[in-house]
């Protein structure tokens, strides 16, 4: 029943980039939403906007990993899919009913807590989001299982185009944040009729627990991701709990949806990474899996120069996408894109500790930062504010990549790529000064953004980091269609 190709280095960098292509929907329409929302509804009712949405897509992304890579690598280790991918919709389906049900319970609570009134009823009604989102996930990890890359490229693209179109209709008809979050709820809607297109296990079967056959995998996992999910948003909580205002949460917000895209490649490249490496394994090719392993953390390190790009260009950014008003927040910008960046990292070297059978060392890189990043905050919020709260989360993100980084390489055999990592560095100092030395303003930000960005290719291609077989397979990449043929759908026997 999967659907791989003889070559799955090349269906990985396939998939990857058509769904990058797909994704790069996102930071546009999402930057769009974005400049929209916080001028409709201030720094103040953006600041609560945003502080309902981390508080539950932490529950999401939490409860997204008890089954999303375990049920990739399974998956995608199968010869048919259809008993894990059925038990694992049905028992995300079950979690997140469940997590709705708490959400609803600890909704006043928690508005007491943040000193928001009206955030209880926002808590409510986006938790309705929670089931929707899980099961849609569900779907999401079958299709990247069966090695269906370009399905969830176009999961993504209907996504984020119906979130904001709704979400300019719902605000515009004066729902304000309650239009928004019905706009979020919509485009989940519209995720999951796509999603059901794609493939079709059954639904609203009943499922043992015990059906489930990667429990070992599954719980040190979920530890993992929750305190990492949690520790990146520890900080806005932190923020709004150690007394800072509704401005401040909405402006810290705001420097958080774009610092977004390293976020956004973790997101696409993680699944297509981790069923890859899993699927060449399960064939007895460890020289292959190595590898495809050892260009992905190359891969995740020549994105540093990216980061300084865009940590150089925060002010005017800023202004450019949100309005004078949120000019301040460039320093926190700059701390969290770096953060970003260093995660995907981070991530990529975690994805594959459990490609390569090493679940539970992961909980030895993501568990401590959430007491670290807690007591950092405590010290730091109270006297720097909203930059102090950036600077433990970038500070503390640079140090669990360099800990995940080694501790990959060393227990899954791999080389480190230490040329590619200094490369990387000297491309990140001359990013930062060509942003710094080139102050351009209004639209001529995203000139300077594409044009060092092109640059940076250039900067690579010239001092010989692309091989020639890498050059080669860019080129045919380009060439490729952006769109996969499309496939019956799958349903039950």
């Amino acid at each position: 029943m999967n659907q791989w190709s003889p070559q799955p280095g090349r269906q990985m960098l396939e998939g990857s980039l058509r769904n990058l292509l797909a994704e790069a929907l996102f930071p546009v329409t999402a930057l769009v939403t974005a400049g929209f929302l916080t001028r409709q509804l201030g720094a103040e009712g953006y600041g609560v906007l945003a502080l309902a949405v981390t508080l539950v897509s932490w529950i999401q992304w939490s409860l997204n990993a008890v089954f999303s890579r375990a049920t990739i690598k399974y998956v995608s280790e199968a010869s048919d899919w259809r008993p894990v991918g059925t038990a694992a919709v049905n028992l995300q389906l079950f979690a997140g009913s469940g997590a709705m049900l708490l959400i609803w319970i600890l909704a006043v609570p928690s508005s007491w807590l943040f000193g928001e009134p009206n955030l209880a009823w926002y808590l409510g009604l986006l938790a309705i989001d929670i089931p929707l989102s899980c099961v849609v996930q569900a779907h999401r990890h079958i299709l990247n299982g069966v090695g269906r890359f370009g399905r969830c490229g176009i999961l993504s693209a209907g996504r984020w185009i119906v979130r904001m179109v709704l979400i300019f209709v719902f605000v515009l008809l004066g729902w304000s944040i309650t239009g928004a979050i019905l706009g979020l709820i919509g485009a989940s809607l519209a995720e999951l009729l796509l999603a059901r297109r794609a493939i079709r296990p059954a639904l609203f079967r009943r499922v043992s627990w015990n059906e489930w056959p990667l429990w070992d995998y599954a719980m040190p996992l979920f530890i993992s991701s929750a305190c990492g999910t949690l520790f990146i948003r520890l900080d806005l909580l932190s923020l709004k709990a150690l007394g800072g205002s509704g401005v401040q949460a909405g402006l810290y917000g705001a420097a958080q949806n774009l610092s977004l895209l390293p976020s956004l490649l973790g997101a696409v490249v993680a699944p297509i990474l981790l069923a890859t490496v899993s699927r060449v394994l399960s064939g007895d090719d460890a020289p292959h899996a190595g590898g495809i392993a050892r260009n992905a953390m190359r891969g995740s390190l020549l994105l540093l120069p990216l980061a300084a790009l865009i940590a150089g260009t925060a002010g005017p950014l800023a202004v450019l996408i949100f309005g004078e008003p949120f000019a301040a927040i460039a320093p926190i910008l700059a701390c969290l894109v770096i953060g970003g960046f260093v995660m995907l990292l981070m991530n990529v070297c975690l994805t594959l500790m459990i490609a390569f059978g090493y679940p539970r060392l992961l909980i030895l890189i993501t568990g401590p930062l959430v007491p670290l990043a807690l007591v950092g905050h405590i010290l730091a919020v109270p006297r720097w504010g909203a930059v102090g709260a950036a600077a433990v989360t970038g500070c503390l993100s640079v140090m669990a990549a360099v800990a995940a980084a080694v501790l990959s390489a060393r227990v899954c055999g791999l080389a480190f790529p230490w040329a590619s990592l200094w490369r990387a560095l000297l491309g990140a100092g001359l990013a930062f000064g060509y942003a710094v030395l080139w102050p351009a303003l209004g639209l001529w930000v995203f000139l300077k953004l594409a044009i060092g960005s092109l640059l940076l290719i250039l900067f690579y291609w010239g001092i010989g980091e692309f091989t020639a077989e890498e050059i080669v397979v860019g080129h045919n990449l380009l060439h490729m269609p952006l769109i996969p043929r499309r496939r019956p759908a799958e349903s039950r026997p």
